[in-house]
């Protein structure tokens, strides 16, 4: 059976609210080998952790994050809101999967600089669509890189040769066993995303992918101890 990664998705956020410090943590003391995190810019071009264009669903407040300040969101949200400096100092040596919704070539190049300027590019990797991922490998010719798939329909050559990806990362519902079994001989890891059920981590592991992205990082790290037992 192949190893597979555990990815806690946001954090641990069925127990913590997502994107913040303490649901990384939780996340990682939990089991977790790589938290995903969703990363923005600021009004003022500083990077934080919000999926949301707004911080209305988790903060309350509905404001445009891209018309806020850094610190009108510390404010706004009691300092609740990391950035992404202070996750990676947080996440110590383990793995983080950048998220880039909205990513586009500003907030692209500020990303990877901060990433770079930790020195973390060895335990951070970035997942979107094709047009941030390109970006991202323009940005940093060694970035690794999961290129977020949606489709059945392989990713054109051109493509793969451009963004030169390590994974396709796919919704769960579209994996199969041949469908990794494709991505495989083409030299890519398959990484899916979000699964939160027991039967649908069971399947996932049964049909060959290398990373399962989930809100339940104990039941998952569960289901892969009772399949290695």
């Amino acid at each position: 059976m192949r190893s597979v990664t555990v990815v806690g998705h946001r954090g641990d956020p069925y127990r913590i609210r997502e994107n913040t410090l303490p649901s990384i943590a939780s996340a990682i003391e939990r089991g977790a080998d790589a938290v995903e995190i969703d990363v923005r810019l600021t009004e003022d071009g500083v990077p934080v952790l919000l999926h949301d264009d707004t911080l209305k669903r988790l903060w309350g407040h509905d404001r445009p994050l891209a018309s806020l300040t850094h610190d009108q969101v510390r404010e706004l949200t009691h300092d609740g809101v990391p950035t992404l400096r202070e996750a990676l100092i947080a996440a110590g040596d383990h793995r983080l999967m950048l998220d880039l919704p909205g990513g586009n070539e500003d907030s692209v190049r500020r990303i990877v600089g901060t990433v770079r300027e930790c020195g973390a590019g060895e335990r951070v990797y970035y997942c979107a669509g094709a047009v941030a991922m390109l970006q991202v490998r323009a940005a940093d010719p060694a970035a690794e890189i999961a290129l977020t798939w949606t489709t059945l329909a392989p990713p054109r050559r051109v493509l793969l040769d451009a963004v030169r990806p390590r994974w396709l990362n796919y919704r769960f519902g579209l994996v199969s066993r041949e469908l990794s079994e494709r991505v495989h001989r083409d030299g890519l890891l398959v990484s899916s995303w979000t699964a939160d059920t027991k039967r649908t981590m069971r399947k996932l592991i049964l049909n060959g992918v290398d990373a399962i992205t989930t809100n339940r990082v104990d039941a998952l790290s569960a289901v892969l101890r009772k399949a290695h037992a």
